[in-house]
């Protein structure tokens, strides 16, 4: 039996708030953090966790008058050869709004 990928897109959508009121996610892929700290660094919303070494979020879904720091936590993580492992989307069109190193809004989540 094969299992169908994971839509990066799809996750946290079951138990999240409604768009309308938190319009805007970060899927993190915290298996690929290196514990630079640099989102820690720039967003009120991301602390690092001293027994670990990686940063999480305090929240997943936000407003946005959130997004511009946790765009910036996103633009400045140094993982995957400055690619990062901290993805912005915005919820109503699935696009990549930060990092985005395609260009073009795909997701840029390595599953």
């Amino acid at each position: 039996m094969t299992e169908e990928p994971v839509d990066p897109s799809e996750i946290g959508e079951r138990d999240a708030p409604p768009i309308e009121e938190k319009p805007y996610k970060i899927i993190f892929e915290a298996n690929k953090c290196i514990a630079a700290g640099k989102c820690a660094e720039v967003s009120g919303n991301w602390e690092m966790e001293l027994a670990s070494g990686i940063a999480q979020p305090q929240t997943y879904f936000f407003e946005e008058d959130e997004l511009d720091h946790n765009v910036r936590a996103a633009e400045v993580c140094p993982a995957k050869n400055d690619d990062g492992v901290i993805h912005v989307i915005d919820r109503q069109t699935n696009e990549e709004i930060a990092p985005d190193p395609h260009g073009d809004g795909t997701l840029s989540v390595e599953w």
